[in-house]
């Protein structure tokens, strides 16, 4: 029986998806090798997909029902992981204080990994529910375990992560079927409580100078100071133009990354790394392989088994879209540098962790889609 349950898993396994994760990872590596060739960044990065690539295997052929279950213990793991972060633990990179250093592993950024203890844990939730439109009970019962990670990623501060929070949270409200008048409510209220915000914040001081100078980037760049708070954004774009049709075809001389101009090019600005190396050629092809994955995953969601199973795929479609959108948009300066990872792409072992955790939940859930 064993061997036949192993042969039905090999055979059903998404090749596909799988080898486009891969694809487009190794693909990231080559840009970072291009980033910062003179670096380690890179070589610790094939490191870190050697480990993901276990947590992928074991996640895939682990039946994810079993996983979902345990969602409070992961979830409760997850919470005191971001409490460490704000102890005497935390290492703070940068000015700001949002890993931990574990055994093994060195600096882990637990606000990357506890996405997926969210996803589940809300899924747990939601796939519970039988039918029908959300109950503002059930709607508060949900923000409530949103609420509690994305709180603590706030007191490191970083915004930057906690935003990438909300697609999961608003892809389960979505599936789970909210009411179109909370819908309308919610956005009535952005509209009127954003500028008011921005407007007590400025006066206050709550956002802070760097923080206007980042918006202020992208809405009048001339009058951020290119020196200053609009040096990420002007040399990103430049980086960006560089690249032409097919890239620099590795004129290393010329190298915006490699010169030292871009900063951050091995992370938060891989895209742009990406754009400089292999063009308009190379991002259309590496935007198509995101494409065709993402495709793959949302297949998987409406093969899915079960409803918790769905709204954990589609869950992580969101999450990794949103991601996609937000770091190319930092890449073209038609959006705030807020230091959000191209999925796959940006150098770091908690991102390629959960990245690649998470597409093995989505094989899980292919694999047992036929299962009552």
């Amino acid at each position: 029986m064993v061997g036949i349950l192993e042969k039905r898993d090999l055979r059903d396994f998404d090749w596909l998806t799988s080898a486009l994760a891969l694809a487009i990872a190794a693909f990231g590596v080559w840009q970072i090798h291009n980033a910062a060739p003179s670096e380690s960044f890179w070589s610790k990065q094939i490191y870190g997909i050697g480990i993901a690539i276990v947590a992928f295997v074991i996640v895939s052929f682990t039946d994810f029902r079993r996983l979902i279950d345990s969602a409070p213990v992961f979830y409760v793991i997850g919470l005191v992981l971001l409490f460490l972060v704000l102890t005497p633990l935390g290492v703070q990179i940068n000015g700001q204080k949002a890993w931990v250093r574990l055994p093994l592993f060195g600096q882990f950024q637990p606000s990357e990994f506890v996405k997926i203890p969210t996803v589940l844990m809300l899924a747990k939730y939601f796939g519970a529910k039988k039918g029908g439109t959300l109950s503002l009970r059930e709607m508060l019962i949900g923000g409530a375990i949103f609420a509690a990670p994305v709180g603590l990623i706030m007191l490191e501060p970083d915004a930057g992560q906690a935003i990438t929070y909300f697609p999961i949270l608003a892809a389960m409200f979505f599936l789970s079927g909210i009411k179109i008048r909370y819908v309308v409510l919610a956005a009535a209220a952005a509209t009127i409580l954003i500028p008011a915000a921005w407007e007590v914040g400025v006066r206050t001081g709550k956002i802070k100078r760097y923080q206007q100078e980042r918006i202020l980037a992208i809405i009048d760049p001339e009058s951020v100071d290119p020196r200053g708070y609009g040096y990420h954004t002007i040399q990103s774009t430049i980086t960006v133009g560089k690249g032409e049709l097919a890239g620099i075809q590795g004129d290393t001389d010329t190298s915006q990354s490699v010169l030292k101009f871009l900063p951050e090019p091995h992370s938060d600005f891989i895209f742009a790394v990406t754009a400089e190396n292999t063009g308009f050629i190379g991002c259309v092809s590496l935007l198509l392989a995101y494409a065709l994955l993402i495709s793959r995953m949302i297949a998987g969601a409406r093969d899915a088994s079960d409803r918790a199973g769905m709204l954990v795929i589609m869950a992580i479609v969101c999450g990794m879209v949103f991601q996609i959108f937000m770091n190319i948009g930092m890449a073209l300066g038609i959006l705030p540098v807020i230091g959000v990872p191209l999925p796959l792409m940006s150098a770091g072992l908690s991102a390629i962790l959960t990245t690649f955790i998470a597409i093995g939940f989505v094989i899980s859930i292919k694999l047992r889609r036929f299962v009552n």
